[in-house]
């Protein structure tokens, strides 16, 4: 399961707007490389989990 979430959010860091946006700030904010994906991980499983509850599809804002 971490495997999974890791590489969703290594993937998602290069090449979703949103999520991409999301790591660049903390990574320009000194955060280690390693720290901001873990950030991002936990931020893709809150996302995944609104998804569920709502039962809506995800919309970039």
């Amino acid at each position: 399961m971490r495997a999974t979430l890791y590489m969703a959010a290594l993937s998602a860091s290069r090449c979703n707007p949103t999520l991409k946006r999301f790591y660049q700030r903390l990574t320009d904010a000194g955060k280690p490389k390693k720290l901001a994906l873990t950030a991002l991980m936990r931020k893709l499983l809150t996302i995944l989990n609104a998804i569920l509850r709502d039962g809506k599809p995800w919309l970039a804002t």
